[in-house]
């Protein structure tokens, strides 16, 4: 259940690319596609970046 919002979150990120790749053969607007992409890697790295941390004592 652990691995749950990781696969989700890389679902997104593959969703995201290919419609990146649709931005790129000019049948999605690439302004529109570009920021889906950028936020769907920023989640994920923020997600991953805050599971370990130590918050004091």
């Amino acid at each position: 259940m652990k691995k749950l919002p990781i696969i989700l979150m890389l679902l997104l990120i593959l969703l995201s690319f290919i419609l990146n790749i649709f931005g790129l053969m000019k049948l999605i607007p690439i302004f529109i596609t570009s920021p889906i992409l950028f936020v769907s890697l920023l989640i994920l790295f923020l997600y991953l970046n805050d599971r370990r941390r130590f918050k004091g004592f």
